[in-house]
């Protein structure tokens, strides 16, 4: 059965990470509100002014398209990173739960991925996102929000439970190793839950990590990303990669067992070690 681990776990934006584009913006600037009108929209909610759940449920509502239609539309626009399909087979022959997570629509990134990577390897990935009520002339698109918040999908939530739901199926109380691959800011509530973070060169994602100093590996392919999984993977050792609040349970309580004094000095050997960068053979670096 797929996946066969549950030590380490996958999440993936989907739009401008897994495909180039916007799969919204292809379906609002050819069959709805147009792309004047979804960008004045975009930057509504960038000032704030209003917020990216009801900016969302306006774009949505204006699509008249029916959804086999919306779908020739992605398979004319969209364009694929041209080593994920290879990553997602990675994915399954090392047994590792691979989803994707998503402010959009399930049943659109669904067929989308239907239609590059084919059924059989689409229904192996989990997608984490929104439901969506589609009438079938394609006269109405309702989003159905997972959640009840102002983002409809409050990302950061949906990785603490699957990392809840994972934790209860490894003995002792261990955390899975999460492993976030992204591109934009909208990642970052997902991002900050990841233990180890990949952000998309030369894109807004990686120019928030310079800007704040935030730990990440730049990749410009999911070739990129195979590679330091496999490293990681081969290590033996995921507890060094996790960020020190999700390391085992088991590691915590040896810590706090210990003498005050004993306390003191393992702390002044944790504060050393995290000065400590960990220098992968293609010149990147974490900070562990």
């Amino acid at each position: 059965m797929f996946p066969t681990r549950k030590d380490v776990a996958i999440f993936s934006d989907f739009d401008g990470t897994i495909f180039m584009q916007d799969t919204g913006h292809i379906l609002f600037d050819r069959h709805g509100c147009g792309t004047e009108h979804r960008q004045r929209l975009d930057q509504q909610i960038h000032t704030g002014e209003r917020s990216f759940r009801d900016v969302s449920e306006e774009m949505w509502g204006s699509l008249n398209v029916s959804f086999d239609e919306s779908m020739k539309a992605m398979k004319e626009h969209l364009v694929i990173d041209p080593d994920f399909a290879d990553f997602h087979d990675f994915c399954i022959r090392e047994g590792v739960a691979f989803n994707v997570i998503s402010a959009g629509l399930e049943p659109v990134l669904r067929g989308v991925l239907n239609e590059f990577l084919g059924h059989h390897a689409s229904k192996r990935i989990d997608i984490i996102s929104n439901a969506a009520e589609i009438s079938e002339d394609g006269s109405t698109w309702k989003p159905i929000w997972r959640h009840d918040s102002q983002l409809g999908h409050d990302k950061s939530l949906s990785v603490k439970e699957c990392r809840a739901h994972l934790r209860k199926q490894l003995p002792g109380n261990r955390n899975p190793l999460v492993i976030f691959v992204g591109d934009g800011v909208s990642d970052l509530p997902a991002a900050r839950e990841a233990d180890v973070l990949f952000a998309r060169a030369g894109l807004r994602l990686e120019e928030y990590c310079k800007e704040h100093n935030i730990d990440y590996i730049s990749f410009d392919t999911f070739a990129d990303i195979e590679r330091e999984v496999l490293r990681i993977l081969d290590s033996g050792d995921l507890e060094r990669y996790k960020k020190p609040h999700n390391r085992t349970e088991v590691v915590k309580q040896k810590f706090f067992s210990t003498s005050v004094e004993e306390r003191k000095i393992r702390r002044t050997e944790k504060d050393h070690i995290s000065r400590i960068r960990t220098r992968f053979s293609n010149g990147v670096t974490i900070v562990q």
